[in-house]
């Protein structure tokens, strides 16, 4: 993934922490991630995992 394209400096953007919030744990909102997905790949540590949200809005994470 090209770390500088604009979709990703929007996205830098939208998970940037205010200040204060600095100091606690990071939280991400799951329409940003998600946008009108209903699944995504996340890559961690070399593996691809599977983030989903079920029909209940619940969230499922699968290698």
């Amino acid at each position: 993934m090209d770390k500088n394209t604009p979709e990703n400096s929007a996205l830098d953007r939208r998970f940037q922490l205010s200040q204060a919030d600095r100091g606690t744990d990071r939280v991400i909102d799951s329409r940003a991630l998600f946008g009108e997905r209903k699944e995504i790949a996340i890559e961690h540590d070399g593996a691809v995992y599977r983030l989903k949200i079920t029909k209940q809005g619940k969230l499922i994470l699968n290698k």
